[in-house]
């Protein structure tokens, strides 16, 4: 519910800023312009600094007032990413997101992006992780049955089996807005183990909306994919996948890895569209991981979080 205006100053800094100017309320995105460290309003020319938004010139005026000021927003630059902190209390950032150091040396280069929108609260997309037994059920069938859930049990693709150990695990202070996801991904052809197939996946998933896939693999080497999930309404979220890979190696092997992860991705977008939350689930005792993640996720709601009427037990 917030419109925002993102520029980079000539020093080569990132910051993020109220769209509107509360001059007369244009807006700063559409025609303004930087100048210095400033972004320039289109319609009377004021300029506000990236820094703390204060107002530096009215092109008109002997003086500019001190309240003249635009709100800006916490944000970092990292992982190739620009990232705005919000709390809807206003409180300021209480954690640092880690940077990949194989990104940031480029050891590892950007191999590709898919990008998806997803019809379901926010909470819905992590909790997948602490869901294991949906593993075998949705993301055994072989990855060539595609991602519609109708087919892909088809028995033309029978012959081949994804297969899963998953471990969730919340992690310790001073990280207790971060936990874990340990994946080991093995594949059978006609019942057979096809240890090229053999993947470890670590996956840390850092607050509520960004997750570092780790991928290691005996001969194809490392990487990672890095998921976003920005909610752009209460139900509406908008997922980007980014793949980092060894410069080493092929770009074909990152591109099918993208494309693989993709395919599981939509088997899981079709459930979500579609279904319910259910603030009382019935849950049986191997189900105890879901229990643990929703208590664990509780922590990125406050007083203030807005709810939504629809559903009771979410918020957003």
């Amino acid at each position: 519910g917030e419109h925002l205006a993102v520029f980079r100053t000539q020093d080569g800094q990132v910051y993020v800023v109220d769209a509107y100017c509360p001059h007369l309320g244009a807006n700063l995105a559409a025609g303004g312009r930087v100048v210095g460290n400033c972004i320039e309003c289109p319609f009377h020319g004021w300029q506000f600094r990236g820094e703390d938004g204060k107002c530096t010139r009215i092109p008109y005026a002997e003086k500019v007032p001190d309240f003249a000021r635009v709100r800006t927003w916490p944000s970092c630059e990292v992982n190739g990413m620009l990232l705005v902190w919000y709390h809807c209390e206003g409180v300021g950032p209480t954690w640092a997101v880690p940077e990949q150091r194989e990104v940031a040396t480029k050891e590892w280069v950007f191999r590709g992006q898919t990008e998806h929108w997803v019809d379901a609260h926010i909470q819905e997309i992590p909790e997948n992780a602490a869901d294991t037994a949906h593993l075998a059920f949705v993301h055994g069938p072989a990855i060539l049955g595609g991602s519609d859930l109708r087919y892909t049990r088809s028995k033309l693709w029978d012959f081949m089996k994804h297969i899963w150990k998953a471990e969730w695990q919340p992690e310790p202070e001073p990280n207790e807005h971060c936990s874990r996801l340990l994946l080991q991904h093995t594949s059978t052809v006609f019942g057979k183990h096809v240890s090229l197939m053999d993947l470890t996946v670590s996956a840390r998933q850092v607050g509520p909306g960004l997750v570092f896939l780790l991928f290691e693999h005996a001969f194809l080497g490392r990487g990672i994919i890095l998921q976003t999930v920005t909610p752009l309404e209460p139900l509406l979220q908008n997922v980007v996948h980014t793949i980092y890979y060894q410069k080493n190696m092929p770009a074909i092997i990152p591109k099918f890895i993208l494309r693989a992860e993709c395919i599981q991705f939509e088997r899981d977008i079709t459930i979500w569209n579609n279904k319910q939350y259910l603030p009382k689930p019935l849950l049986v005792r191997e189900d105890s991981g879901i229990q643990k993640h929703r208590r664990w996720y509780a922590q990125f709601y406050s007083q203030k979080s807005t709810r939504l009427p629809a559903q009771k037990g979410l918020d957003w």
